[in-house]
Parts: C-alpha cells; sequence; structure tokens
C-alpha cells in the first residue's frame, strides 16, 4: 500500500501513527496516513478494519488523571 522508499508502519503496528499523511483535514481534526489510519487532533485513530483506538492525554497533569 505504501510507495515510500522507506516503507510507513503497517496499521496494525504500535507505530503506525508514524506513517506519512496522505490528505490533511486540520479544519475537521483529522488526518488520512498512507497506511488507511485516519488520525485525529484528540489523539484518537480509526484503523482500516473499523476498530477505533484511543490513547490517554498525557499532557494532564498526573494528579488529574485519576481524578
Amino acid at each position: 500500500m505504501c510507495p515510500h522508499v522507506t516503507p510507513c508502519p503497517d496499521a496494525t503496528s504500535e507505530a503506525r501513527d508514524l506513517a506519512a499523511i496522505v490528505r490533511s483535514h486540520p479544519e475537521q481534526g483529522w488526518n488520512l496516513l498512507c497506511n488507511g489510519v485516519v488520525l485525529f487532533d484528540d489523539d484518537g485513530e480509526l484503523l482500516p478494519d473499523g476498530r477505533a483506538v484511543t490513547h490517554p492525554h498525557t499532557w494532564l497533569a498526573p494528579e488529574l488523571v485519576g481524578a
């Protein structure tokens, strides 16, 4: 799927969000990556098979994460 000389990480890889952006829609808050993953500005991901992946916001202060 990836035409780059150094192939982008597969959608099943933990590094999948490092793939190249092929379509950018900052006004809507998402990017389509070369591997078929839709990466959202809120750190969520939609995989090509339809599964949604969420990531905890590591920028929150530690005392707020458990609140």
